[in-house]
């Protein structure tokens, strides 16, 4: 990660003309080593665009369910959409069948609200 980190840093700065660093802090990682780590990582990564409509949802969790699954919906900068939706040519660098196969059963917007409520308490 440091080596992709500096020569992304590299090439931005030359791009753009400036210097520095362009991330904040350290790479952190964290081994996903369970089965419901890993279901509250993947809710969380797709969830996190939520908080273009409701900045507080990590908070205080998504106040408005329909609001929140139709910009969802809308936001084509994320995975969810392959996920969820339907494929996009931007799918083809996505490996679905790496996933458990639970993850065919996990097909809606609630779903991933769900995992991600209970994880919060665990993790």
């Amino acid at each position: 990660m440091q080596k992709l980190s500096t020569a992304y840093s590299m090439y931005f700065n030359k791009r753009y003309g400036r210097s520095g660093s362009l991330f904040e802090g350290k790479f952190k990682a964290k081994h996903i080593d369970n089965e419901p780590y890993f279901n509250w990582v993947f809710s969380y990564i797709h969830l996190n665009p939520v908080k273009l409509v409701e900045p507080t949802w990590k908070e205080n969790g998504i106040g408005n369910p329909d609001q929140a699954k139709k910009f969802m919906n809308e936001y084509h900068y994320s995975s969810y959409h392959d996920y969820f939706i339907g494929d996009r040519p931007e799918s083809a660098v996505l490996n679905k069948d790496a996933f458990p196969e639970h993850f065919g059963q996990m097909n809606d917007f609630q779903n991933l609200i769900e995992q991600f409520k209970t994880g919060i308490q665990q993790y």
